[in-house]
């Protein structure tokens, strides 16, 4: 039979294959008509009454580019879209040509965003698109393609505030800790582009923008900064995650004249009739797909969340009691109270973590309900945080299943008779882009052995751990064999976790 390893690897890439441009642009985008053609899109309509336009920006809009390119023909007149630097070589040497445009494409590229921060080049995309959209007429109707790392590609502060200045207030924020929510925040208020910017230059031609979402709840408003979608925060916002994170009072003079004269209401949803923005990939969906694979592989498979955050630490011990809990019900354990101490901390943990829309009691229930005859296989997403201690090097899915593998092995030691050495268990954390931080993996596997057998090799985790060094541990232990090696993508719908279990 197969080992619960091959099981998850399989699920994650039936889980990404889902979210690929291609077939998720094939999936939601159709041309109609001859004569008066008409631009379908997840079912609702829209007539093309002149020209058709498009841009993008994002991690995942080259192969959503080509992909348009092909369904939408000879009726494209002219494209722009701003892309990480090096992809198209990236996806060549990959042999990903599907992801690239045709030769005499009316699409253009430009790269930029080195490192996925905002630069000259990045910049230089974004006037492009800005005057694409500001000569565009009111028959005319824009095709907009988004992605995660389209806030970094898609840079337009508003004068006088510099590219520079910007970007340091942003990595200043980003060092002490703001999540991506509040960096967004700021980013859009100071930015010509983002937090509908956009929509309103290429008013009064029709905007319709197709958008693949790598944020919590797929935010309108957030996902790439929302340069689409109504802003829904005012300058008060702006400033409240200035002051929360002590940087009112050393911002550089041209932020202050900007913020000193930005309105102080976000603009009139009404001002929006011209836009529609729809959500044609995400980590839901991703999440569908995957279930849909290990219910086919024979597993009792449930979805626990698509909005996973919070501190990696914390997320792990979340599902180091999960684990501990599935185990206890195939042990036929489910009632005691052992469990119920579980079910507790767990549901206190889940409190803690906010975690949006997560019916824990519910999913519980579910759990006790398994019988003992079928593996489990439990699936989440979304996207953790990691505080930096250390200087070593790693990414947040890593870093989560090393954290993990710590936990089951000290649950293991504290319990002589754990029920969850009646169980076989592997646990994986991957991004979906196949990138994890600054290292070639996409994510790593885990299981309750791995710390013991780590210390026979003379491996010791927790120090690896201080160092924020996961990619170091992973790369080393049992030559590499843990870690998740997929290759870039070309999407990005945030990160998967699977934990699989199986009674022994």
């Amino acid at each position: 039979r197969m080992s619960l390893r091959e099981h998850a690897l399989s699920l994650f890439h039936s889980a990404v294959g889902t979210v690929r441009p291609a077939p998720m642009m094939k999936r939601a985008l159709k041309l109609q008509g001859d004569g008066y053609p008409q631009l379908l899109v997840k079912g609702q309509t829209f007539p093309m009454k002149r020209d058709l336009y498009v841009v993008g920006f994002g991690k995942a809009v080259l192969g959503m580019a080509a992909a348009a390119e092909e369904i939408l023909g000879d009726h494209l007149i002219r494209g722009i879209i701003s892309v990480p630097l090096g992809i198209q070589k990236s996806l060549q040497r990959a042999g990903m040509q599907e992801m690239l445009l045709k030769p005499h494409s009316k699409i253009q590229v430009i790269e930029g965003a080195k490192n996925n921060l905002p630069d000259a080049d990045a910049l230089k995309g974004a006037v492009a698109i800005q005057q694409l959209a500001e000569g565009l007429a009111a028959d005319d109707l824009l095709l907009v393609l988004i992605s995660g790392g389209g806030s970094a590609l898609l840079p337009a502060p508003i004068p006088p505030i510099l590219l520079e200045e910007k970007e340091k207030l942003t990595k200043m924020l980003a060092s002490r800790g703001a999540a991506i929510q509040e960096l967004n925040i700021v980013r859009k208020t100071l930015s010509m582009l983002k937090g509908g910017g956009l929509a309103q230059l290429a008013y009064p031609a029709r905007v319709v923008s197709l958008i693949l979402s790598d944020v919590i709840g797929d935010p309108l408003d957030i996902i790439a900064s929302g340069p689409t979608a109504a802003n829904s925060h005012s300058v008060q916002d702006c400033l409240q995650v200035l002051a929360k994170y002590n940087l009112l009072h050393n911002l550089p003079k041209s932020v202050e004249t900007v913020l000193s004269s930005s309105p102080t209401k976000p603009t009139a949803p009404e001002n929006y009739s011209h836009v529609s923005n729809i959500i044609i990939g995400s980590n839901t969906l991703a999440l569908d797909e995957a279930k849909r694979h290990a219910e086919g592989l024979g597993y009792a498979a449930l979805v626990l969340s698509a909005a996973i955050r919070g501190e990696v630490g914390r997320v792990a011990t979340l599902y180091c009691q999960l684990i501990q809990l599935v185990c206890l019900g195939l042990a036929g354990l489910a009632e005691g109270p052992l469990s119920n101490e579980m079910r507790g901390n767990l549901l206190q943990l889940a409190a803690e973590l906010e975690i949006p829309g997560l019916d824990l009691v519910k999913f519980l229930q579910a759990v006790q309900g398994l019988g003992p005859e079928r593996p489990v296989c439990i699936l989440a997403g979304g996207e953790t945080t990691v505080q930096l201690q250390g200087s070593g090097k790693g990414g947040r899915n890593q870093e989560l299943a090393l954290r993990v593998g710590l936990g089951l092995h000290r649950a293991q030691a504290t319990e002589g008779s754990s029920p969850q050495r009646r169980c076989e268990i592997i646990f994986f954390s991957g991004g979906t882009d196949g990138q994890d931080g600054p290292t070639e993996a996409a994510g790593a596997f885990c299981s309750p052995g791995l710390v013991a057998e780590a210390l026979q090799e003379g491996l010791d985790v927790e120090a690896f751990l201080r160092n924020n060094d996961s990619y170091t541990f992973f790369s080393q232990f049992q030559g590499g064999h843990h870690l998740l090696v997929t290759g870039l993508t070309g999407t990005n719908v945030m990160d998967i976790q699977a934990i699989l279990i199986r009674a022994m």
